[in-house]
């Protein structure tokens, strides 16, 4: 049984299609990169995953049953935008979380802040965009979900950060979960995804292993990914 499964599902606004007929599963244990340029319509589909926008068509499937409740309280989701009151403090916003999810880890979460060089005393006003976007990872992360959803986790940081972003998402989510990763900065992210999902103009157009996808195209995800789109563009 897929841990998510996405069957024909179709989105528009103002009679413009967002997402046409997507057939999508997701696995136990996988790291899955959610691949596009901007306006593919990435961070649609991981609306209607978390049950924030309303499907026309076809149905998202998690654990075998419809999203709804019972399945946010499964999926640990970071936005592409921060939402946290910039009025809290670090310390705050974890209390917040506690209260909130039954399966978040403030232990898990306090070591995360150490390691990231975060003071849980600072005011998240104070703090700059890579910051902010420091603490929503480790908020998400420090829950013990069964699927982790993150859009966009590496667009505030420096590239120094990175690789200690990756390392943190690598070694926090709990063994049998899977993680969504939807991002642009694909050369960053490649090395920790098991599987990779290409989605264009509101289609699949490539889904597999991303080792099985490199092999067979002899080049990076990232060099498959900028002949499938950009080389079609200079041409």
């Amino acid at each position: 049984m897929a841990l998510l499964e996405c069957k024909h599902l179709c989105k528009s606004f103002d009679h413009k299609v967002v997402l046409d007929d997507i057939n999508l599963k997701i696995e136990k244990g996988k790291i899955i990169g959610l691949l596009g340029k901007n306006g593919a319509g990435k961070s649609t589909l991981i609306k209607l995953i978390n049950d924030l926008l309303t499907i026309d068509s076809g149905k998202i499937l998690f654990k075998n049953k419809p999203i709804g409740v019972q399945s946010k309280a499964h999926i640990s989701y970071l936005p592409e935008r921060t939402y946290l009151d910039k009025s809290m403090t670090i310390q705050q916003a974890l209390l917040m979380f506690s209260e909130f999810y039954q399966d978040f880890d403030t232990e898990r979460a306090r070591n995360l802040i150490n390691d990231l060089d975060l003071d849980e005393s600072m005011k998240i006003s104070k703090m700059s965009k890579g910051m902010q976007e420091k603490l929503q990872l480790i908020l998400v992360m420090s829950r013990d979900a069964d699927l982790y959803i993150l859009d966009e986790p590496l667009g505030g940081v420096d590239p120094a950060t990175r690789d200690h972003i990756l390392d943190t998402i690598i070694s926090n989510f709990k063994e049998g979960s899977s993680v969504i990763i939807s991002t642009h900065l694909i050369s960053d992210v490649e090395r920790i995804l098991d599987d990779v999902v290409f989605i264009d103009k509101g289609k699949i157009v490539l889904t597999g292993s991303a080792d099985k996808l490199r092999a067979k195209h002899k080049s990076s995800i990232n060099d498959i990914f900028r002949s499938m789109f950009y080389a079609k563009k200079a041409n």
